[in-house]
């Protein structure tokens, strides 16, 4: 949400603001739907649009058209190659992007602080508005360069669930905050060191293994970890929320353990379909040695996950 701090803070102080918007990216553009940025006319700015000479030139259009006191939206195309005559982003990695250029005044504060503040559900833009609204909506309209509509929810927080606290847990916790997720840590462990230096995580739960299920309040959308203390806790776990719809399933252990867990499954009637789910081991292969190597993998493989 810097972005939209840094917009309403600019409005606060008087100072007029450029909103570049990527509304679309096509093939290898580096600025993907969703990523904006601001300038302000102050010629300080906030945010990105995927960097690179395309991003110097379009910052530098933004500045011009606060001098001129530019008062219309409207969208620009990118293409990042040699082939088109005219719109070429000076990269050459291939793709398009369309950007939408938003000039913002003190009219707009209201606007800006119910998305900085999310106290409304989403935000449209169009060649002649731009509105918040209480409804949930993503959506991209094209028709042609005068007839168009971006709509995007608020609240796009990934959400995470570390089952187990211990020093991996508190690793990545530190580094998915970083990466902007929403974050939960389940102990079962009371006044655990770990888990009271855990200064990363939004909500702390203390449980009982045996009854995850009444804990655990995860959606579809979101991302489990499950790394607790050792086999015995890890088996419990996965048997109570294997059938359970994430996003993301991951399972901390080395290859004998897994195998062994998961022939225990098996046994017990699991069939392969759920445990093929899971990603174990768990994170990218990259020979990790530290707790911060080992959530630099398992960021890395969730990154992966997100982006595909």
């Amino acid at each position: 949400m810097s972005v939209w701090n840094f917009i309403e803070t600019k409005l606060q102080h008087d100072f007029n603001v450029m909103l570049l918007f990527v509304a679309e990216s096509i093939g290898s553009s580096p600025g993907k739907a969703g990523f904006a940025m601001a300038v302000a006319n102050d010629d300080s700015f906030n945010g990105t649009i995927g960097g690179g000479i395309m991003e110097y030139k379009l910052v530098e259009k933004a500045k011009s058209l606060l001098q001129q006191n530019h008062q219309t939206i409207f969208l620009q195309e990118q293409y990042h190659d040699k082939i088109h005559a005219k719109n070429q982003s000076g990269m050459i990695c291939s793709g398009s992007q369309k950007i939408i250029f938003v000039p913002l005044s003190e009219k707009d504060l209201s606007t800006i602080q119910s998305i900085n503040h999310q106290t409304k559900k989403s935000f449209s833009i169009t060649t002649n508005s731009f509105t918040a609204n209480n409804f949930e909506l993503n959506e991209w309209k094209f028709i042609d360069e005068n007839n168009w509509q971006y709509t995007q929810n608020i609240i796009q927080q990934n959400v995470i669930h570390i089952i187990g606290g211990g020093h991996c847990g508190l690793a990545l916790s530190e580094l998915m905050s970083f990466l902007g997720f929403y974050i939960h840590i389940y102990d079962d462990r009371e006044n655990l060191n770990t888990v009271e230096q855990n200064y990363y995580a939004h909500e702390k739960h203390l449980v009982n293994y045996e009854n995850i299920n009444n804990f655990l309040n995860a959606s579809a959308k979101d991302y489990v970890v499950l790394m607790t203390i050792g086999y015995r806790t890890d088996k419990i776990i996965l048997s109570q929320i294997i059938k359970n719809s994430y996003y993301y399933l991951g399972l901390l252990g080395s290859e004998k353990k897994i195998n062994t867990l998961f022939t225990e499954l098996k046994q017990e009637g699991v069939n392969d379909d759920l445990l093929n789910k899971i990603h174990t081991p768990i994170g990218v292969n990259i020979n990790s040695q530290t707790t911060q190597e080992i959530a630099v993998s398992i960021a890395a493989e969730i990154i992966k996950v997100k982006n595909t």
